[in-house]
């Protein structure tokens, strides 16, 4: 696998003098990649230690018991499902365990933090995502599927009510597999394309901008997985900075 992904602090943090919120971490296990990328609540101050906390317990619980490349559907639904599960109680006990040293009865929502991770095994892909995160699929054949959609609605985090119930777990399988790509929703104006470029009625939804990520994958190829071509186009005036933090990890097939 080719795994590579940056972060850049949003225009808003740098003029308020914080540092960035988002984190991302990536386990390289060779034939197996598994990606993890959170987004901390702006709202609040410790967000960013959330975040941290968020994409250690993703990569840590989602490296354990991997099913094989040949196991049935039912199984890698099942397993990724329980992961999921696991990951939200593994965040929270954590949480509970730093505030309960700092700070007494706080509540775990000072430390809010979206999730967006996958579990990349050749043909599958597992997704663990709550928030407004989102994922990307690349094939042999350079097409993009928008696989994790951004939702819609009220913002969802790891320490929101109920976020147990609210976490969205999947699996895909694609014989022609040849990368997953994930990002925080601070990119959304860079990787995502309105209906309309394709000539598709706004009840589409967003589509993957094809110029990014296929451009992203040849770079990376050509270069080895040195991120530093990644970190300076989210730096770049045509990320469309909103004031976000921008986050994007990917890991890539080796020959895909």
């Amino acid at each position: 696998m080719i795994v590579a992904g940056a972060s850049v602090q949003g225009t808003a943090h740098l003029a308020a003098g914080q540092g960035c919120q988002d984190a991302f971490k990536a386990i390289d296990l060779g034939d197996t990649a598994v990606l993890a990328v959170s987004d901390g609540a702006s709202s609040r101050d410790r967000s960013a230690l959330g975040a941290h906390i968020a994409v250690d317990a993703a990569c840590r619980l989602l490296t354990g018991d991997i099913p094989d490349a040949e196991e049935t559907p039912e199984a890698w639904t099942r397993w990724i499902a329980g992961r999921g599960q696991m990951v939200v109680e593994e965040y929270l006990r954590a949480v509970s365990g730093v505030l309960g040293t700092d700070t007494g009865a706080a509540e775990p929502g000072a430390l809010a933090a979206t999730l967006t991770a996958a579990v990349v095994v050749p043909p599958w892909v597992a997704f663990v995502s709550i928030g407004d995160g989102f994922g990307t699929l690349l094939t042999r054949d350079e097409r993009c599927h928008l696989v994790l959609p951004p939702p819609t609605g009220p913002p969802v985090f790891l320490s929101s009510p109920g976020a147990a119930l609210r976490i969205r777990t999947f699996v895909a399988w694609e014989p022609e597999l040849g990368g997953v790509v994930l990002a925080t929703d601070g990119c959304a104006a860079l990787t995502l394309d309105h209906p309309s470029v394709r000539q598709l009625p706004p009840e589409a939804g967003p589509l993957p901008a094809e110029r990014f990520f296929l451009g992203l994958a040849a770079t990376l190829r050509q270069n080895h997985g040195d991120a530093e071509p990644l970190r300076h186009r989210l730096s770049g005036p045509e990320a469309g900075r909103t004031g976000d933090d921008l986050t994007v990890l990917c890991a890539l097939v080796e020959g895909g």
